[in-house]
């Protein structure tokens, strides 16, 4: 096999990263075939999801690639976003196994002089020979989503979003982190596409504020959960109510808005706001602090405390709603978690609209008494 070589005409993308591996993708492309015409460049579409289509991509490739280029020049084949290299039914087909060796073999034993192929493959399967031979054969280009660990939760996220921002030198609130991290996630290249735009709307000098955030950056059916989960953690009912409606019209049904949001949300500012009354401690000035305080508490006072996937216990959420249950009495929120089960009732049964139910579980929850 021949050795890998910084000059060689092979070019292999891939990573669990999609937006950054067809990003980086496109980027090669306009940088090996600068300005090409269809004679300089051809691109074979390589998403698709079946096992005939597969082979076909792969065998028009590998036309391609032995075709010498036009008039002598030099030209540029990119297999572009091949699907086939994932663990998909179409990847584990014998027959696109044997059509990817027969490509592979082509590249090892070279390619015809002027012909460079690029191909990427996001969340192509590292198991595969076809992943180990391309890898190995020329220049190869990772773009994986950072790994934060098995027990990785929002906390995580949370600070790997902020990570990013002060590599950028942006400036931004606390809360507006937490709400950028709920919309974006992991996913770097929208994330730094999404802060472009926040520059250009807003100018480099303005600190990026969580209404910024709500106002620019496209929610998600995840952030329009996390987005009703902080109203409601800062009792603000017009925008608990505005954020109910935007959800049901993304199609969201009444039980998997309960279940999604409200219901942890009001477990959550229960379970703080009843050890901090009963164990007398001031609420956090940040969420993370709150771990030194459930960690002072004796067991049978954490053993019932919602836990990450780890098994540890998630002290960056109870710390969160420690620090917003300020807003609200123990006995309100007592009032409250019985009224989602009263709503959960109601719901599963078809009493009246899911709409009319939820908004008068959050009025009788957040509402402010005279």
């Amino acid at each position: 096999m021949p050795a890998k070589k910084t000059t060689s005409p092979i070019h292999f993308v891939s990573g669990s990263d999609e937006a950054a591996v067809k990003k980086t993708a496109s980027e090669l492309a306009a940088k090996l075939a600068p300005g090409a015409d269809a004679f300089g460049l051809e691109t074979i579409d390589g998403a698709v999801e079946t096992v005939d289509p597969s082979i076909s991509r792969i065998r028009e490739t590998t036309q391609a690639l032995s075709t010498l280029p036009f008039l002598g020049g030099t030209k540029l084949v990119w297999l572009k976003s091949a699907s086939f290299l994932a663990d998909t039914v179409a990847g584990r087909s014998e027959a696109v196994i044997e059509e990817l060796e027969h490509l592979c073999d082509l590249v090892e034993g070279g390619l015809p002089d002027g012909v460079t192929f690029l191909m990427s493959a996001p969340a192509a399967d590292k198991r595969r020979s076809a992943y180990k031979r391309l890898t190995k054969a020329g220049n190869t280009l990772m773009c994986d989503k950072p790994s934060l660990g098995f027990g990785a939760g929002e906390e995580e996220v949370v600070t790997w979003t902020a990570q990013q921002l002060r590599s950028r030198g942006i400036k931004i609130s606390h809360d507006a982190v937490e709400m950028l991290a709920a919309r974006i996630g992991l996913e770097t290249v929208q994330l730094h596409s999404e802060l472009d735009k926040l520059e250009v709307s807003l100018g480099t000098g303005h600190e990026i504020t969580a209404e910024d955030i709500r106002e620019l950056v496209p929610a998600t059916r995840e952030s329009g959960i996390f987005d009703l989960g902080n109203a409601i953690s800062a009792r603000n009912l017009p925008l608990a109510l505005e954020t109910l409606e935007h959800l049901f019209h993304q199609g969201e049904k009444g039980v998997g808005i309960l279940l999604a949001s409200i219901v942890p949300t009001t477990r959550n500012l229960l379970l703080a706001k009843s050890l901090l009354v009963r164990h007398k401690l001031h609420p956090p000035a940040e969420a993370q602090f709150f771990a030194r305080d459930l960690n002072r508490l004796p067991a049978h006072e954490t053993n019932h405390l919602p836990r990450k996937k780890d098994g540890t216990l998630n002290t960056y959420g109870l710390g969160l709603a420690a620090k917003h249950s300020v807003h609200y009495t123990l006995e309100e929120l007592l009032h409250g978690f019985q009224g989602c089960a009263e709503a959960n009732q109601k719901l599963v049964t078809s009493q009246g609209s899911e709409s009319v139910v939820l908004t008068r579980l959050l009025v009788g929850l957040m509402q402010r008494v005279a």
